[in-house]
């Protein structure tokens, strides 16, 4: 192998993170005490919307308040303490860019002080008290998308607009215009919404059925192909999931994702869709779900939870979560990382594990049968000919 063959790192597609999450916006040009202010009208305003999460630096300066807290101060490297309507952890452990991903995954969007952090998007304070702070972070200014007035500001500043070529197409208000700077945040969450994908799992090696449960023929094509199909009017892009050596026996047309995680059945499936593409949402329905419509899979979109890790269903049979017709967000993807280093494999138990997914009454619980042995299918068959009989009938 010459040198110009090998490779440091494998080519897997990466989320598109900054420090702290995928929509992360500094505050930047002003007093710290204006940022805190700006940072918590903005939190309040969206909080009943989605889960925000705020970085900042101390700004104590005597020594008397730099005290190690509780533990910590007698030679602890981390504290947990559970403050009843909150939980706090102390740690002497400085945090890494991918601490901070990890620590703030679970929230849709993080304020930062630009004072002392940077982001992947920044909103500029126009402020005379600040002017020279910002001279010198002008190369932070990578990616502004709100000017601000302070009250003592007119206009832009010069260097600002050198800096900026397009600040005259950039939204620009008053700090102290609340509303409309919230409503500006509105929008650019609704824009950054992840797109859903569809993933049709047909990898299985159907051990109970005896043969591949995909290939059954149900309503006129193989069942693999007809939830794809299903899916192709609801989701971004479809893909079916299978093993490496399945590809090719893949109808063309059909796109496919071959399972990298080896050994792990859905849970593997569920987890090379997002190594393909981390930053999108994927609807996840296995292929032994004959009763399984389009107005079901309709209602689970309709009712997705973008706040949560994943939207899905109560199973009528145990009413545990099913996990395998469920939309998983971006942010559920190190979370099922998480459960496997633990040596977890299960998607059902991080469903039942988490406190941030949404959990729906299906609206005909028919749908979520699944079948997984011959007496599952001749079950299967009577409720699919009562049903198209009914809807004959009709």
């Amino acid at each position: 192998m010459s040198s110009k063959d090998y490779k440091k790192h494998a080519d897997i597609a990466r989320p598109q993170y900054g420090l702290f999450s995928r929509n992360e916006w500094a505050i930047t040009g002003t007093t710290c005490n204006n940022i805190k202010t700006l940072a918590a009208s903005i939190i309040e305003g969206l909080s009943p919307l989605y889960k925000c999460g705020y970085a900042d630096a101390s700004h104590k300066n005597d020594q008397d308040e730099l005290i190690l807290p509780g533990k910590i101060a007698s030679g602890a490297t981390i504290e947990y303490i559970n403050e009843i309507n909150f939980q706090r952890v102390n740690s002497v452990v400085a945090y890494n860019p991918f601490q901070m991903r990890e620590t703030f995954s679970l929230v849709d969007l993080v304020i930062i002080n630009g004072n002392h952090f940077e982001a992947r998007a920044q909103v500029v304070v126009i402020d005379e008290i600040k002017i020279e702070s910002l001279k010198k972070r002008l190369q932070q200014l990578t990616n502004v998308q709100l000017i601000l007035l302070a009250d003592s500001s007119e206009e832009v500043f010069d260097f600002i607009q050198q800096a900026l070529p397009n600040w005259q197409e950039l939204p620009l208000f008053r700090i102290n215009d609340t509303n409309r700077i919230i409503e500006f945040f509105k929008e650019k969450m609704k824009e950054s919404k992840p797109v859903l994908n569809g993933l049709v799992l047909a990898g299985g090696k159907s051990v109970r059925m005896g043969y591949d449960k995909s290939n059954v023929n149900w309503h006129g094509k193989e069942q693999k192909y007809f939830v794809a199909d299903l899916l192709k009017n609801i989701c971004h892009d479809v893909f079916i999931s299978c093993r490496d050596e399945q590809q090719q026996e893949i109808t063309p047309g059909y796109k496919t994702i071959a399972d990298t995680f080896i050994g792990l059945g859905p849970y593997g499936a569920i987890l090379s869709a997002f190594r393909q593409q981390p930053d999108a949402a994927w609807l996840v329905i296995a292929c032994d779900l004959p009763l399984l419509d389009t107005g079901t899979i309709e209602y689970l979109k309709e009712k997705r939870n973008l706040t949560s890790i994943a939207t899905t269903f109560k199973s009528p049979h145990d009413g545990l979560p099913e996990p395998l017709i469920t939309i998983w967000e971006p942010r559920s993807y190190p979370v099922l990382l998480r459960f496997l280093s633990q040596g977890f494999s299960c998607p059902r138990k991080v469903l039942i594990n988490n406190n941030h997914v949404e959990i729906l009454d299906a609206p005909e619980p028919d749908a979520l049968k699944n079948v997984n042995t011959p007496a599952d299918m001749e079950d299967a068959k009577k409720l699919l000919n009562n049903k198209m009989a009914a809807q004959s009938g009709s």
